[in-house]
């Protein structure tokens, strides 16, 4: 029998000390459970911008 999971796609990402600073800053300032909801929040929130902004720009 198989467990649904509620996040089932798994991403390694490679970060550099300050983004990975800045994401522990943002959890905590936020008051978030775990780094990875910290991650999906500033995702989601970035996606959402770009959408709105139509894209990247130069």
């Amino acid at each position: 029998m198989s467990k649904d999971t509620v996040f089932p796609v798994k991403k390694l990402v490679n970060l550099t000390e300050d983004q990975a600073k800045r994401i522990s800053d943002f959890r905590f300032e936020k008051r978030l459970a775990s780094e990875n909801e910290a991650i999906r929040v500033l995702i989601g929130l970035g996606l959402d911008a770009s959408a709105e902004k139509g894209g990247l720009t130069d």
